[in-house]
């Protein structure tokens, strides 16, 4: 399932959004932690969408194996949201998007 699909309601029209844009979305990508892995996340995310100042989060996994990198994006269309969500996932540095 595309992540995409859960953002519009299966009793509304697809066109529909349960989301109202503009607005700020929050995305958090988790990958191996590898020095350049939260630039790349900043990277590609900022590519399709402006970042927010002070908007990237990062948290190591309990044992430094792994990182989570949350990234605030200010969106205007669902089309952005799902751009991103496809590149981050055809990056094979990311184990997942969310």
């Amino acid at each position: 399932m595309n992540i995409s699909e859960n953002l519009s309601s299966p009793k509304t029209p697809s066109s529909e959004s349960l989301i109202d844009f503009p607005c700020h979305f929050a995305i958090k990508v988790i990958g191996k932690s590898l020095h350049d892995f939260e630039s790349l996340v900043v990277d590609i995310a900022s590519k399709h969408a402006p970042l927010l100042s002070d908007s990237v989060k990062t948290r190591p996994s309990r044992n430094g194996n792994y990182l989570a990198v949350t990234v605030t994006v200010h969106v205007h269309a669902k089309s952005q949201i799902d751009i991103i969500y496809q590149e981050l996932t055809e990056c094979e540095q990311v184990l997942w998007a969310l």
